[in-house]
């Protein structure tokens, strides 16, 4: 139970993530104001992005099991709690009690289970309420002691359960906080040293009497709601009305999910047109996933367009590998392709398609930056407008406890987002929840991990720290690796680069011509080094594809190896996809001669670690001139035509 710094955080400064505490009725405020008492609360400052929420039955559950296993008794079980998701290995959410933080529940990962890091108000609010398990009193009174260590001849008495190793409550004049015992609690009064103490303070900490229910958090912030409901419904009933999309229908994805959830509800109440839902079951969804989407359409009379794909997953498995974080080649096969067929049905009539989707700034860094409407990108002539992009996750569940929806059953069962049940971006936490309710799907999942783990030389260590998640292992998990020993350098050799056409130039339905192909042997991210030097580029971290907009059409790159080029023209489809080519094998063939970086005019280019071109690329062509590999491309691709 050590608080451990939150560090390098991304969202710093992008979102405003304070937020109140009224005190006299002891709930959280979305506003100074209490709309119960009419009496301002206290501000209280949220680590970015400071997208809060209710603690789960199931989350309350593993902090109650951890306070009483180490402390006897819990003093916070029938509290409200919220959860601050913050930076960190894995799962890791800051615990907000009456109106402070207690303290951090986290994933380890090394251990695979949950901890408990209090922080320094949780250990003054546990000794305040009279607990009297692992706790020292000492006679040290000094303001700065956070830290430092305390010689026995200072401990003036202790609990007779103290283990060395153990986190203690610590105590002494006018100070409270918590430390680490280096010894039994026979021994700490001995001369030596004897307690760290980690964090510690001269403030009195005191659990609230109020002990309020949702109903009261939602009277609490009625005004703020309303609000934000009201715009909400504004902005789809402003664009549902512009003339682009009055013959049209509203089109609603729905994940299952508690934002799509609560988007779809917004979209019924602003508009009257009929709407339609497409849910994408990528076969393979949870079960209780798939039940709720098809259950609350059909309940509450909504046309629910479900887009299935059966076993296109484990079809194509073989060919592919497990998918990874930065390897999503599984949305392209089961979502995006699906999604594009229902869709283009509206499109290729030559009208606009308007979705509402429910995605918000606050879900992750790459989120953070969505606008409130935009073209798709991979879908032309698709609008996708985001009305509760500002929300924050407290604010979706109360209009959903307001609103008496039903909701996903996994949200109880310790779930922040539902996707996919072997997505390799969902937490490690609910990736081994997922593994206790679905053993079934879970054993057929892990057998083939560790099958295809055996034949790369892997060993079962590395699947079951979840290492397989990624093609390329970020600095966290490389220290993981190091820490657990267990070797991640795969025996099967870099897979032989090259570029096949899989499909001549062909019409394409939603006009022009378009070009399929295969690449094999490069990354997703050297594809995006040097996608600025072929035209405008956007990356989906979502689908794993990048698109690329050059001077003549349209390139879409896939993680999955999958490219697609569309133009205007039979020439230009087949231009622009040698020249894709050209400059694919260039970054993967990289000679490192540096007589680039002498001809580009604006220094755009980087050689270390690997080749990448900046944004300030004016895409003169004068690097790609004087490049040894794109002027030998025939030898080193030979069998390349298109």
């Amino acid at each position: 139970m050590i608080n451990n710094s939150i560090k390098n955080n991304p969202f710093e400064g992008k979102f405003d993530s304070s937020f109140f505490w009224c005190r006299k009725c002891n709930l959280p405020l979305l506003e100074e104001m209490c709309a119960i008492c009419r009496e301002k609360g206290i501000k209280l400052n949220l680590s970015p992005p400071g997208d809060v929420r209710f603690a789960s039955p199931h989350e309350k559950k593993i902090m109650d099991d951890l306070i009483l296993e180490f402390f006897g008794e819990n003093p916070i079980a029938d509290k409200l709690i919220l959860l601050n998701k913050i930076p960190g290995e894995d799962k890791t959410d800051e615990i907000i009690v009456d109106g402070f933080h207690f303290g951090i529940l986290r994933f380890d990962m090394s251990e695979l289970a949950f901890k408990l890091d209090l922080m320094v108000e949780g250990a003054c609010a546990l000794i305040d309420s009279g607990i009297n398990k692992k706790i020292i009193r000492i006679s040290s009174g000094g303001r700065h002691l956070s830290g430092k260590n305390i010689d026995g001849n200072e401990v003036i008495e202790c609990s007779d359960d103290i283990v060395k190793g153990d986190t203690v409550l610590v105590t002494g004049k006018n100070l409270c906080g918590f430390g680490i015992a280096y010894r039994d609690s026979s021994e700490l009064k001995y001369p030596g040293q004897s307690l760290k103490i980690r964090k510690i303070g001269s403030g009195k900490v005191t659990l609230l009497p109020g002990k309020p229910v949702i109903e009261d958090v939602i009277r609490a912030n009625a005004p703020h709601m309303k609000q934000l409901v009201k715009d909400a419904v504004n902005t789809i009933r402003g664009i549902a009305n512009q003339a682009d999309f009055r013959d049209t229908p509203v089109y609603v994805s729905f994940s299952g999910g508690k934002d799509s959830l609560v988007t779809l509800d917004l979209t019924r109440s602003a508009v009257k047109k009929p709407i339609k839902v497409f849910f994408a079951n990528t076969g393979i969804e949870f079960p209780e996933t798939v039940d709720f989407a098809r259950r609350f359409c059909r309940e509450n009379d909504i046309e629910l367009i479900e887009v299935k794909v059966n076993e296109a997953f484990w079809e194509n498995l073989p060919s592919f590998g497990p998918p990874a974080k930065d390897f999503r080649w599984c949305c392209k096969v089961c979502k995006l392709a699906p999604i594009n067929s229902v869709l283009e049905e509206c499109t290729s009539r030559g009208k606009k398609c308007l979705t509402i989707d429910g995605k918000r700034r606050f879900e992750s860094f790459t989120r953070s930056r969505i606008a409130p409407k935009e073209e798709n990108p991979f879908i032309p002539g698709q609008i996708s407008v985001f009305p509760i992009r500002n929300w924050r996750a407290i604010e979706v569940w109360l209009y959903i406890f307001y609103g008496k929806l039903e909701y996903n059953p996994l949200y109880d069962e310790g779930f922040e987002r539902v996707g996919c049940w072997l997505c390799p971006a969902e937490l490690s936490a609910e990736y081994y929840r997922f593994s206790q309710l679905h053993p079934l799907l879970f054993t057929r999942w892990n057998e083939y991990l560790l099958k295809w783990g055996k034949e790369h030389g892997l060993d079962e260590a590395f699947i079951k720290h979840g290492f397989w998640r990624w093609k390329t292992l970020p600095p966290k998990m490389l220290r993981l690796a190091d820490e657990l020993k267990i070797s991640t350098k795969s025996r099967t050799p870099e897979e032989e680069f090259g570029i096949t056409v899989t499909g001549g130039v062909s019409p394409c339905r939603t006009g022009g011509y378009t070009m399929e192909g295969k690449i094999t042997g490069l990354l997703s991210r050297e594809v995006q080094n040097i996608a600025n030097i072929l035209g405008e580029n956007t990356f989906s971290e979502d689908l794993g594809v990048v698109l690329i907009h050059t001077k003549g059409g349209n390139v879409k790159i896939f993680s999955s190896g999958h490219i697609s080029v569309n133009a205007p023209g039979k020439e230009d489809a087949g231009s622009i996809f040698e020249n894709t080519a050209k400059q694919l094998i260039r970054v993967k063939k990289c000679t490192k001669c540096r007589v680039c970086l002498k001809v580009c005019p604006v220094n755009a280019i980087v050689l270390e670690p690997d080749l990448k071109i900046g944004k300030v690329c004016t895409r003169c062509g004068k690097c790609t001139e004087s490049c040894v590999v794109v002027k030998y491309f025939d030898r080193i691709l030979p069998d390349f035509k298109y």
